[in-house]
């Protein structure tokens, strides 16, 4: 029986194939090749995609339970491990840019078949982020308090101070540890860069493990721990991040079978063509990131001057924005990964299927989580507070109608993710970092202040002003794709 062509598909079908099939991704003029076929393109994704989904979502899970542990002890505890949030990413940020561009130089020299000038990458990235990550855990543990006052925190009442305190003493911690997550996340940056994302899983679900695991014994004191609440819960991430790291540098050190390998008998000198890499692609990458938390800080210090009540709403709905993120990210990693080796081949077509492929996986599991997250809202948010703390009641409710609006943005957040990692593969980051500042570092907190301060909306309705910008973020990115000029760039 001969093939039917898509012509010869019956509406429904034929719809379909034009949507999803790997020939009708790439228009027969932009092919330099023969194209793999659909099943085997989507299994190429689904290879890299589903190891980065698995580990990045359970890591949400696991810091889910972090939250839930500490939501035991009361709304101002739920609150006090909320506020660092936003200054805690702003520290992270240089390390999430530099990452990118690890991730992305390192994709397109495997695909070049410079596999020395790939382990070269990861020694100068890794004594790159080890300085850096020292000097930034210093100043922020200096100026601490100050940050955290900055992001709304207050000592009005004595509600209000309670939370300061507790924010101030568990950022103070994780902050010490910053150089040992800096080089944790720029191997895992690197490993993914080559299409191993089942390391990074694996090193991810131990080191969470442990942290529920100290967690347990550390927040409530039990198996005869002192209980030391805000504190243990910082503690116990430490830890976990510890064995996280220490697992991460085993990978790359001792495997004798890894694409990636590296040793101490290496040149650890810093290298200009490997430098001048890293920091070309990072470079636009911290304009995003920066933009970005700076975004995400005033939109949070913004949700907090709605008091205690409703910034712990918030957060639990953040928990599940979070979340959904962490899928559209892990999709993201396989674009990123895809696009970058193929543009090193010079198969420009497989990088604009593999992207368009990514985008549509997204789309489908983007429209099954937006339905069980407004199915399950309410039961979901009853997990993060206990109920018979003051107030626990309102902050359920609250958090529940957050969670709709969680649900109606699921196409436009991972569309836009994915498509954003398809344009960082490619080395396209001074377009994305644009389209970020534009819509996180203005028109979000430009939105936020609008609903809280002019027009006093609830908390629902404040979310989706505020995440109204996924719209123009996806609109932009998809554009730029399509385009076709992210597919010319040299690094």
């Amino acid at each position: 029986m001969r093939d039917m062509g898509i012509k010869d598909l019956p509406g429904g079908r034929r719809l379909a194939r034009r949507l999803f099939s790997a020939g009708a991704l790439v228009p027969p003029g932009k092919r330099l090749g023969e194209l793999p076929g659909t099943r085997q393109a989507y299994g190429d994704v689904l290879h890299i995609a589903l190891p980065a989904i698995a580990e990045l979502v359970l890591m949400s899970l696991i810091g889910s339970a972090d939250t839930i542990m500490v939501g035991q002890l009361g709304r101002n505890a739920l609150a006090a491990v909320s506020l660092p949030g936003q200054p805690r990413m702003i520290m992270l940020a240089l390390f999430f840019a530099l990452n990118v561009g690890v991730t992305a130089i390192v994709a397109r020299r495997k695909g070049e078949g410079r596999r020395e000038a790939a382990n070269q990458t990861v020694r100068n990235a890794l004594l790159l982020s080890f300085s850096l990550s020292a000097v930034v855990a210093v100043l922020a543990v200096l100026f601490a308090e100050p940050l955290m006052r900055l992001a709304g925190g207050h000592t009005r009442t004595t509600e209000d101070a309670e939370v300061l305190k507790g924010a101030v003493d568990y950022f103070t911690i994780m902050a010490w540890a910053l150089p040992l997550n800096a080089v944790g996340m720029c191997i895992n940056a690197a490993l993914r860069g080559v299409g191993d994302t089942r390391i990074p899983l694996k090193v991810n679900v131990i080191s969470n493990l442990v942290n529920v695991v100290f967690n347990f014994l550390l927040i409530y004191g039990h198996l005869g721990f002192t209980p030391m609440g805000i504190r243990g819960a910082a503690i116990a991430s430490v830890i976990g991040m510890a064995a996280g790291t220490t697992l991460s540098i085993l990978a790359v050190f001792h495997a004798p079978g890894s694409y990636l390998r590296v040793t101490l008998k290496d040149n650890w000198r810093l290298d200009r063509e490997a430098m001048r890499a890293i920091v070309k692609v990072g470079g636009n990458a911290i304009v995003e990131q920066a933009s970005v938390r700076v975004g995400f800080f005033v939109y949070t210090r913004l949700m907090y001057s709605l008091g205690v009540t409703m910034f712990a709403a918030h957060n639990i709905a953040m928990q599940f924005l979070a979340l959904t993120f962490n899928f559209a990210d892990g999709l993201s990693v396989a674009a990123t990964s895809l696009v970058g080796q193929n543009l090193g081949r010079g198969r420009r077509d497989l990088s604009l299927l593999y992207g368009k492929v990514t985008q549509r996986v997204a789309f489908a599991l983007s429209l099954l989580l937006g339905a069980l997250t407004a199915l399950f809202r309410e039961p979901l948010a009853r997990l993060f507070i206990d109920p018979g703390t003051p107030d626990a009641g309102n902050v359920i409710l609250f958090a529940g109608q957050a969670l709709l609006v969680v649900a109606l943005m699921q196409p436009f957040q991972m569309s836009a993710v994915v498509l954003s990692g398809a344009l960082r593969g490619a080395g396209d980051n001074l377009y994305v970092a644009a389209v970020m500042m534009l819509c996180v570092s203005l028109l979000r907190p430009l939105m936020t202040w609008l609903a809280v301060d002019v027009f006093h909306l609830g908390l629902a309705m404040t979310w989706l002003l505020s995440l109204s910008e996924l719209g123009l973020r996806l609109a932009m990115f998809y554009r730029r794709f399509g385009g076709g000029k992210w597919a010319f760039k040299r690094v």
